[in-house]
């Protein structure tokens, strides 16, 4: 069976937790520090679904493989066309083309929604993949930031690369402005 991505339910959820606690424990895709809870995570999941952002899982033959979601990049409202992106795929399905079909799934999501620009805020230089990766779906390098987190005993630095999506910059954004 091929592998699925579709739109993540509370169900998943047991399995996100679990990916993402290998993530922060283990990796420096994140800069937590302790992996958040399960009530956490849902809390974490229903505000991004809340927002109107996507948030997806791969699976193949009923098993959770990654998860990927889109979130404000920055919450003041004239960043509202713009999403940053976050994957995380479980060690045992990493290098299997997993985190390149949830992107490709949560870009195209995004368009539907009509973003403008993805930014992917990627977490140590030394993370070749995740770089290679958004590379190789049309995001360009645009900073790094040296140094700006410690974690596992070093400094981390942060890679910035960003996409445009759909329309881009070429007309004024449609989404309305945020109520509050």
């Amino acid at each position: 069976m091929s592998i699925l991505v579709r739109a993540s339910s509370e169900n998943d959820l047991d399995a996100i937790t679990a990916i993402y606690a290998h993530a922060v424990t283990h990796g420096t895709a994140s800069f937590e520090l302790d992996p958040p809870s399960k009530a956490e995570m849902v809390r974490r999941r229903t505000a991004i679904l809340e927002g109107g952002y996507p948030y997806l899982v791969a699976e193949k033959d009923g098993a959770v493989l990654g998860y990927a979601y889109a979130g404000a990049y920055r919450t003041r409202p004239a960043y509202r066309s713009t999403v940053e992106d976050s994957i995380y795929v479980a060690p045992s399905a990493q290098g299997q083309g997993v985190g390149r079909l949830l992107l490709a799934a949560l870009i195209e999501e995004c368009e539907i929604r009509d973003f403008r620009l993805m930014v992917a805020v990627i977490g140590d230089e030394e993370s070749k993949g995740s770089i290679g990766l958004h590379r190789s779906m049309g995001f360009e390098p645009v900073g790094i930031l040296k140094g700006i987190g410690y974690k596992h005993g070093r400094w981390l630095s942060t890679v910035l690369m960003q996409r445009a999506l759909g329309r881009g910059m070429q007309e004024p954004p449609t989404r309305p402005m945020p109520i509050g």
